[in-house]
């Protein structure tokens, strides 16, 4: 049997970022990086990984990421102003039958 496995490291500065490609990570989340120095991280892993570009991403943002060719842009933006619902079953009452 094989086993898919993708290791995923989260880095916030270029030596980081070189520790992580030297280790052989699949994925490099390019974590609150200014926009040169994920261009300079990108520079750094050369295709030997995967890029995620992360941390502090609206939608503005992720249009000046467009240029830097990383693989993946996440945002929690998505969800900050998102109301939330309680979805548990701590409020489910049985009804009894009419």
């Amino acid at each position: 049997m094989s086993f898919v496995r993708k290791i995923e490291v989260e880095c916030e500065t270029l030596d980081q970022v070189r520790e992580a490609v030297e280790a052989g990570a699949d994925i490099i989340m390019l974590d609150n990086m200014g926009h040169a120095t994920m261009a300079a991280a990108v520079r750094l892993i050369d295709g030997r990984a995967k890029t995620e570009a992360s941390g502090n991403v609206d939608e503005a943002k992720a249009a000046t990421l467009v240029d830097l060719g990383v693989d993946y842009v996440s945002s929690g933006a998505l969800t900050y102003g998102a109301p939330i619902l309680d979805l548990s079953l701590k409020h489910l009452r049985v009804l009894e039958d009419r």
